[in-house]
């Protein structure tokens, strides 16, 4: 069975095409918003623009006949960027008259990573710009173990590159950044419980560049601080729940340090660490596709009156027959 996947859950349009065995094709088109963060309606006209153009570049690879499924994101989201994703989704699925598979995206990121690294049942750090959670599996659903009470950690990173006049998207500036840091600096650790929050320390780096410190350092400090409660989090979720793997997804976890920091909470453990390839960390159509692909297995279809997006989408909704 070939799956379509469409992603446009923020500023990446992409689509991806997946068979049981590989990721057959897979293209995309960025919106770079001229200055500030992501505007939705500017992404959303940004992705009705480039749509066309991004299936041409997956229909000169693959026959659409071939394709068995049309999935798409749908949710959580910007409300706008999903809308163009389900609308194209739906014309696709009815011109080629196949099933239509609403997908959580989420779900989808969790599900390419086990599917890359073999990983089987483990505790996965999910960070991204509007998400960061602990996740794993309970019965036949995902479960939410810890999560950010205010902005993802993407979010955080963004608005300091912005406060520092870096482009969008800010994480790999911070990340070469810090890379040269020379001295820690004390910064806001705040975890509540299994959960954590990232507000306090955006205001204090900023706060720190005001007063003059270097930048590379406040990037350093910035950056060990966060992942560090992130990885405490994942630690505790993996001790509570017994579990001996941690898979890290999303796309703030292409970060080198973040990597580096959770594989040696691993060794210190005895667990195993594992990290699907950079280019499926961020958002993808591939991980829509293969996600798609699963529960049309298992028999799970949307159907047009059920295809409506859902922006506050979470992923514990989602019923798990696999």
């Amino acid at each position: 069975m070939i799956s379509l996947g469409i992603e446009s859950t923020a500023w990446n349009f992409s689509v991806g095409v997946v068979s049981e065995d590989e990721v057959i094709a897979l293209e995309g088109d960025a919106y770079i918003p001229r200055e500030g963060g992501i505007h939705p309606r500017e992404a959303a006209q940004h992705h009705s623009e480039v749509a066309g153009k991004v299936l041409a570049r997956i229909f000169e690879k693959v026959n659409p006949g071939e394709i068995d499924a049309v999935s798409f994101s749908q949710g959580p989201g910007m409300g706008p960027c999903l809308r163009i994703g389900a609308t194209v989704a739906r014309t696709l699925a009815l011109k080629l008259d196949k099933p239509l598979i609403g997908v959580n995206h989420c779900l989808a990121h969790v599900e390419i990573g086990r599917w890359l690294t073999g990983a089987e049942d483990p505790v996965t750090l999910y960070v991204s710009g509007g998400n960061s959670q602990v996740i794993a599996r309970r019965g036949g659903r995902y479960r939410v173990f810890g999560e950010t009470l205010d902005i993802g950690i993407g979010n955080a990173i963004d608005k300091f590159a912005r406060y520092i006049s870096l482009p969008h998207p800010g994480g790999p500036e911070v990340e070469r950044l810090a890379e040269r840091g020379e001295r820690y600096i004390e910064m806001p650790y705040v975890v509540k419980g299994m959960d954590f929050s990232f507000s306090g320390i955006v205001t204090h780096a900023m706060k720190l560049c005001d007063e003059g410190y270097r930048i590379e350092d406040i990037a350093f400090s910035f950056q060990e601080t966060a992942f560090a409660m992130l990885v405490e989090v994942t630690e505790r979720a993996m001790a509570y729940l017994g579990k001996e793997e941690c898979l890290l997804v999303g796309g703030v976890g292409a970060n080198s340090r973040l990597q580096e920091m959770l594989g040696l909470m691993c060794t210190d453990r005895n667990a195993e660490f594992f990290a699907p390839p950079k280019r499926y960390m961020g958002d993808n159509g591939a991980m829509i596709a293969y996600t798609g692909l699963l529960m049309m297995k298992h028999g799970i279809r949307t159907e047009l009156s059920e295809s409506y997006v859902k922006p506050d989408f979470r992923i514990e909704e989602v019923e798990i027959p696999w």
